[in-house]
């Protein structure tokens, strides 16, 4: 059946498969199986919504609200809800129940979980609890680490800084969706590299500078879709005297000379054919940047699953739908948000690990069997956070849902205008930015930019040769060339800079950021046909772009 999205009025597709998804994911209550209705939202906007709830890289100073130490969260000191250090949170100096209450069947659902969230300490950080320890207190979403700084979304790395689904890597800065890495720089989507820097989707490169899409490569720099090369300039081989002169040549210690390389390189790659996406071993798959799946469709950023469809940056997840980010070692979850860790059985909830059987919860761990819950530690039989006996829960939780059918929340994510951050505060504004108007009308939270602690002193240039900065750089309060934000450069930061001989940014740290997640493909689908043998293809790259694109067939007989 095709639908007309209620928010943005674009046409979508729901298939027979989907309504039988729907189907399965139905709670089934003494007999009765309390049916899931399809959704009134595309996927992108259920995607926005569902992203909405999540903050990953804003921090801020303020206090704990239990034992008042000073600390960093992602919740900022005028935000209702009192917040809680790691140790707190995860302590027994409190009780999630305290702030249990009985459900008003004369009220909306969303305005009545509203007040709970509102009400119900939250943990300052996705994080290791032992992140204080590690020296890793600056990190959100991320754990096992050791040493890192301002790096979010990632998980196993040591002494890495500013960079974001970093994993497995070592002394790494200004990395996005790169693994198993070690000293690289202004890298994206690459694996198992080491020394590189400014390459975008490379495998096993070392010593190199400015690759795109190259495999076991070394020594080479402004190379296009090379495989096991050394020695290469702009795809050409040179003698390894020759090679190491013109690189010298080309000032790589000066940010006005990467500036020009980075044009260079985009003109250079125009000439070479883009693979439809950057799927690798799928069977039945359409998305983009999809490892080792089968049966993943509309999906992005996957790995290791099967079965999902609408889903994106999720790892060894199976049978789910219209769900985002996080995900390792999921099943059978629909409409959700940073669900991972064993969850099994989660509906309409957002930061939920090791639970089961989750139902519109928020900030669930170690739980199961909970319905409308917020804040809550290996809990089970809870509704708004009340306990109950597992008949009373069963049967309160059928009446409730009940109650949804009647006031058409049931079905629904939680609507963005309860998350507890503001919209631009979220990753929901990296991919579907709005300005602080549109928000407003679209009835949600704006976070207000504080100027009051603003840098109003001498500006700081920062010189273009890393070899006229000196050691002062890292006491410095510098201010972005492009959004006029203040921030530092800390003292293991410049000296990476100054051993590998690379020049220092002008820009904050979140405006690369935001250059990076740009330079990869958007999340969406395109129809267009291959530049080779002229069939139909779906691929991120859109038909208006300059870019070649093959099918896999060409790419691989015309690269390989």
């Amino acid at each position: 059946m095709t639908k007309s999205c209620k928010q943005c009025a674009q046409q979508f597709e729901i298939t027979e498969d989907d309504l039988k998804f729907y189907d399965k994911v139905s709670p089934v209550i003494g007999g009765e199986k309390l049916l899931i209705p399809p959704p009134t939202l595309c996927p992108d906007c259920r995607r926005q919504r569902r992203l909405a709830f999540r903050n990953e890289r804003n921090l801020y100073h303020r206090k704990c609200d239990l034992c008042k130490k000073e600390i960093f969260s992602s919740y900022s000191p005028d935000k209702p809800c009192p917040v809680y250090c790691l140790n707190c949170w995860w302590g027994d100096g409190w009780d999630s129940q305290e702030y249990g209450v009985d459900f008003d069947f004369s009220r909306p659902f969303f305005d009545q979980f509203a007040e709970l969230m509102q009400k119900t300490p939250q943990v300052s950080l996705i994080s290791d609890p032992l992140a204080v320890e590690s020296n890793c207190t600056y990190v959100n979403y991320a754990g096992n680490s050791k040493n890192c700084y301002m790096v979010f979304d990632s998980d196993y790395n040591e002494d890495s800084y500013h960079s974001n689904l970093l994993k497995h890597s070592k002394n790494c800065i200004d990395c996005s969706h790169t693994q198993e890495s070690e000293l690289c720089y202004e890298c994206i989507d690459c694996v198992k590299c080491y020394n590189t820097y400014y390459s975008q989707d490379c495998t096993s490169c070392m010593d190199s500078f400015f690759l795109k899409n190259c495999k076991s490569c070394k020594n080479c720099a402004m190379c296009v879709n090379l495989n096991q090369k050394e020695f290469h300039i702009f795809n050409k081989p040179y003698s390894k005297d020759e090679y190491f002169k013109i690189l010298e040549g080309l000032d790589l210690n000066k940010y006005s000379s990467i500036i020009k390389l980075y044009e260079k390189l985009k003109k250079h790659e125009l000439g070479f054919p883009h693979k439809l996406n950057h799927n690798l071993n799928t069977e039945n798959c359409t998305g983009d940047y999809i490892f080792n799946a089968k049966n993943c469709r509309d999906c992005f950023n996957v790995a290791s699953s099967r079965d999902l469809k609408y889903c994106d940056s999720l790892y060894h997840a199976i049978d789910c739908m219209d769900t985002s980010s996080f995900g390792e070692k999921i099943e059978k979850v629909y409409e959700s948000g940073t669900v991972g860790i064993s969850c099994y059985d989660v509906k309409f909830s957002s930061i939920v690990t090791e639970s089961s059987d989750i139902i519109y919860s928020f900030a669930a761990r170690l739980s199961k069997n909970c319905f409308g819950c917020s804040a809550v530690r290996r809990a089970q039989y809870q509704i708004f956070n009340k306990q109950y006996s597992q008949e009373e829960y069963l049967q309160l939780m059928k009446k409730i849902i009940l109650h949804m059918q009647k006031t058409g929340e049931w079905g629904q994510f939680f609507p963005m205008n309860i998350s507890p951050y503001g919209y631009n505060e979220t990753i929901a504004q990296e991919y579907f930015p709005l300005t602080q108007k549109q928000a407003g009308k679209a009835g949600v939270k704006w976070k207000e930019e504080n100027l009051a602690n603003r840098y109003v002193g001498v500006k700081y240039d920062i010189p273009d040769d890393i070899r006229d900065v000196d050691d002062s750089l890292s006491s410095q309060i510098l201010t972005c060339e492009s959004c006029d934000d203040n921030y530092k450069v800390i003292k293991q930061e410049l000296d990476f800079h100054k051993k590998h001989n690379l020049p220092v940014s002008p820009f904050c740290p979140d405006c690369r950021h935001k250059e990076r997640i740009a330079k990869r493909n958007p999340n969406t689908l395109f129809t267009r046909k291959c530049a080779k043998c002229g069939d139909p293809i779906e691929t991120t790259y859109a038909p208006e772009g300059p870019e070649i694109v093959y099918c896999e067939n060409c790419y691989l007989k015309e690269v390989y």
